[in-house]
């Protein structure tokens, strides 16, 4: 009994330096990644948020057409449009 208890403490202990090894190739291989892939949670994390608040989208496009626009209240009309189909949709 004895000795199957030591082989499987060696195997253990040969498996654990086995994955120790794996671990720092996999964190080595995905570093170049790391900035990216944080980049691209960020922009999914921005979508859901204005998935979930529509109404800020409508007011940022209002905003930034008003401010470049000489025609602003051509603007703020369609903006209003805008705001209310989104408002009636989300409340749907």
């Amino acid at each position: 009994m004895n000795k199957k208890l030591l082989s499987l403490a060696e195997r253990r202990e040969r498996l654990v330096a086995q994955i120790s090894t794996q671990r720092t190739a996999l964190a080595d291989s995905i570093e170049p990644w790391r900035m990216p892939l944080t980049l691209a949670d960020q922009g999914l994390s921005a979508v859901r948020y204005l998935k979930h608040h529509p109404e800020w989208m409508v007011g940022v496009v209002i905003l930034l057409t008003t401010l470049r626009s000489r025609r602003a209240g051509k603007w703020l009309g369609r903006g209003w449009v805008m705001w209310r189909l989104m408002y009636k949709l989300r409340g749907s």
